[in-house]
């Protein structure tokens, strides 16, 4: 906090910066960094900035008096050009809150910028939960789902069912290894057991290899630790090795745009850890159809989530009387989130947004009624059960509490 403030304090004192430049910008700015064209544009990407547009036409296109301004970029997950861009919005093009960032290397890399810089960075796609652990940060909030959240309400169900041995196929960077990581602790304390795992690299077409692998361990579990089309590619793979009748496999990132492009026959009894699905409210079921109208299919959790996270922001620099970032996110802690996806959410001093998660599993060919009836619920998790106790996090901002 200290370094943040001294950064800010150097830049106004060489002119770079002026406080009222930092509340009064002739419009409020949102950035939408993203995968458009890669292996996680499905669920992020031209979706993500449909959503954001619809937020900022449902809040009226403008607040306190100026307009709601929004720029987008293809990150093309690489962490350089990821942060090139980032500060190149902040520093010249006056953003003043990144959504998006499905790629947890880039986001942890963007923490520390955006937090120099007194802007806000809210990773609506990045998984890790770091975010709000050893790497939170003053300027950073994680609104939709995290490692933790996701593979708690995973493991623990799976183990109710008997699976008491793992195998995991991981994505070699920081999302992967911080699903296999957070889900192993919760095997543990479930008395499993790990009983192998291999790293494959980003975007791989093949997972013989260590499909094979997985198969040799005798695993009652296959949990792969991917996601987007390295979800869909591991999963298919592993269906034409037979793994399913042998292994009870999970994808703890896996979305429903994930689900359509595997196909019901493939995905039926895949359970999915989710924080939105289409017909959870009236409003998220009208979102939904207003989506599929501009994009031409439902919505993934992250989709819905960057609306809600657009809203959120909106409703707390309306609030804040300004856009200057500390100010804002005081009152994004103070208000809180009611919406189509989201009953009574809170933000907490570490980042993280507490919501409710839903554990679902995917349907039978016979049980769907339509090309998107994919899934059926099984259980609501309880946001303060689903995520991790912010004293058991390793965030600074709580240890200086």
């Amino acid at each position: 906090m200290r370094y943040a403030k001294a950064a800010l304090a150097a830049l106004l004192s060489c002119g770079v910066l002026s406080a009222p430049a930092l509340a009064q910008n002739n419009a409020v700015k949102i950035g939408i960094l993203d995968d458009m064209s890669g292996p996680y544009a499905e669920n992020t990407g031209a979706g993500d900035v449909a959503s954001a547009k619809m937020a900022i036409a449902d809040f009226g296109g403008s607040v306190l008096g100026k307009p709601i301004e929004l720029v987008s970029a293809d990150f093309q997950n690489k962490v350089d050009v990821g942060v090139t861009i980032a500060k190149r919005w902040y520093d010249n093009e006056d953003v003043d809150v990144v959504l998006g960032i499905p790629n947890s290397a880039i986001a942890l890399a963007l923490v520390k910028v955006a937090q120099e810089k007194n802007r806000i960075l809210m990773p609506t796609g990045a998984a890790t939960s770091e975010l709000t652990g050893k790497s939170c940060s003053s300027h950073t909030v994680h609104p939709l789902y995290d490692t933790y959240g996701q593979t708690k309400t995973i493991v623990n169900a799976l183990s109710k069912m008997g699976g008491d041995t793992w195998f995991f196929i991981t994505v070699d960077y920081a999302f992967g290894l911080a699903v296999e990581n957070d889900a192993t602790a919760f095997i543990k304390q479930a008395g499993g057991k790990v009983a192998g795992s291999v790293r494959h690299p980003f975007n791989t077409a093949d997972y013989s290899s260590y499909l094979l692998q997985a198969q040799a361990s005798k695993a009652k579990n296959l949990i792969f630790a991917n996601g987007g089309n390295d979800t869909i590619n591991s999963i298919k793979q592993a269906a034409e090795f037979g793994l399913p009748k042998q292994m009870r496999i999970s994808a703890p990132l896996a979305q429903f745009p994930d689900v359509k492009g595997l196909g019901l026959q493939t995905a039926q009894g895949l359970l999915i850890a989710t924080p939105f699905y289409y017909d959870m409210t009236p409003e998220a079921r009208a979102f939904t159809d207003r989506f599929t109208k501009e994009i031409g299919r439902p919505p993934s959790f992250i989709q819905a989530g960057t609306y809600s996270a657009v809203t959120q922001y909106l409703k707390a620099v309306k609030a804040a009387g300004t856009d200057e970032a500390k100010a804002v996110l005081a009152k994004m802690q103070e208000l809180p989130i009611n919406d189509f996806m989201t009953k009574n959410g809170q933000l907490r001093a570490d980042g993280r947004v507490i919501r409710d998660m839903y554990l679902m599993e995917v349907k039978t060919p016979q049980e769907s009624k339509g090309p998107w009836d994919l899934a059926k619920m099984v259980a609501t998790v309880p946001g303060q059960e689903a995520f991790r106790p912010m004293a058991d996090g390793g965030c600074p901002l709580v240890a200086q509490r």
